[in-house]
């Protein structure tokens, strides 16, 4: 069945990131054991109630404070926790407009209100128009309450979508998120460093 709808991860395929800075940011902050609570496969209970929504920033911030016993502001902790989110390369940008010439393009997402609005900014300033407008529609976990790799978040997505999992790709650089969309019937393609989504992209023949 021909291809028709592309879903793409965000971090790690279009936007660079770099985990070790954000760890590094709250080792100097005092947190030693950073990676206890959060890598690219794995988030303690804190973090997954963040990425889904379940409870808002100012309140992660507490529970944050009193998990770790730091004495630190709000605006230290989303630095710290921003520091991963690097740049858009342009190349990536121009691939999804010549990209939704041809498909339906769609974004899913695990992130959080912090991450999101900083991105979001940071996007704005680097091509002056909005992020999400390169898509369909953007699924944002922390915002529809679903995250990665539950098999029942692209469920959703499909429903949602109103789009045909058989005729659908789901691309993410981390294997248990591909998994996933296999499972609900998608084909999942897994980013692999040092392949970039573009490189990929053309070796399936989009």
């Amino acid at each position: 069945m021909a291809i028709k709808n592309i879903i793409f991860d965000l971090g790690g395929v279009l936007l660079n990131l770099d985990f070790g800075k954000t760890a590094k940011a709250f080792q100097d902050l005092g947190v030693a054991n950073f990676n206890d609570y959060f890598t690219q496969t794995h988030a303690n209970p804190l973090f997954k109630t963040l990425e889904t929504g379940d409870v808002p920033s100012e309140v992660f911030y507490d529970e944050f404070r009193a998990t770790t016993g730091l004495r630190v502001t709000n605006e230290a902790i989303a630095g710290a926790w921003n520091a991963m989110l690097l740049d858009f390369p342009k190349e990536r940008i121009e691939l999804l407009q010549e990209l939704k010439k041809k498909y339906r393009l769609f974004l899913f997402s695990n992130t959080n209100a912090i991450h999101y609005d900083s991105f979001q900014e940071t996007f704005v300033k680097e091509f002056a128009h909005q992020f999400d407008s390169l898509f369909e529609k953007a699924y944002y976990s922390h915002i529809i309450g679903q995250r990665k790799p539950n098999v029942s978040a692209f469920e959703y997505i499909l429903i949602d979508a109103g789009i045909v999992a058989e005729e659908s790709v789901f691309i993410d650089d981390t294997l248990p998120n591909v998994e996933a969309a296999k499972q609900a019937g998608i084909d999942g393609w897994h980013l692999q460093a040092p392949e970039n989504v573009i490189e990929l992209v053309k070796k399936k023949g989009l």
